[in-house]
């Protein structure tokens, strides 16, 4: 059985970001499960703020549609978010809009959510460690009908949790990642 591919997404662009060193430390927990592993910047695929008007004028950005093939290709996503005053940040909360609204022949309207299994994670310098954020986008993926495993991170005091290679300090934080790794692994194993 070939490898499953795993694509990861940080839901922040900011240089240092918590949440890319938590996307970091879960590619390195991906690997170590032989999983093949892709992570990408929603830098590269820009998309401009949703609007009904731009779409029925225009259609789905093509940007939109890069993302959803780049998704489409992977066996499971994990998206880890920032808290931006208790929700998830715009830049991601933007994308899934976007992507909730392509309609791709053959498949339906929101079909990118729908095949494959998502986790969350956050990371914040706060003790709640974004949970607030991990329970917005729960409910907007599984708006979207997108199943999202049980398992998920919100990793606190993240400016204190990582060491010098982007890996998690304490056995309980890296218990919680191998958690979540280890059950979108067998959710992904049982859909593909």
């Amino acid at each position: 059985m070939s490898a499953l591919k795993i694509l990861i997404i940080p839901g922040s662009t900011r240089a240092g970001s918590h949440n890319a060193r938590l996307a970091a430390a879960a590619a390195y927990q991906f690997v170590q499960a032989d999983a093949d592993i892709t992570r990408i910047s929603l830098a590269d695929f820009p998309l401009p703020i949703y609007d009904a008007d731009l779409e029925a004028q225009s259609g789905v950005p093509r940007a939109a549609v890069n993302l959803a093939r780049m998704i489409g290709g992977h066996d499971a996503v994990l998206l880890v978010t920032p808290e931006y005053n208790a929700a998830v940040p715009p830049l991601l909360s933007n994308a899934i809009a976007w992507l909730s609204r392509l309609d791709l022949p053959l498949e339906g309207r929101g079909a990118v959510f729908r095949n494959r299994p998502f986790a969350i994670a956050a990371a914040s310098e706060n003790r709640f460690g974004g949970e607030r954020a991990l329970a917005a986008l729960r409910l907007m993926l599984t708006a979207c009908n997108a199943t999202v495993i049980p398992s998920q991170l919100a990793l606190g005091f993240a400016d204190k949790a990582f060491n010098d290679m982007d890996r998690l300090r304490l056995p309980a934080d890296v218990a919680a990642l191998d958690a979540l790794v280890e059950q979108l692994i067998e959710t992904a194993q049982q859909t593909t």
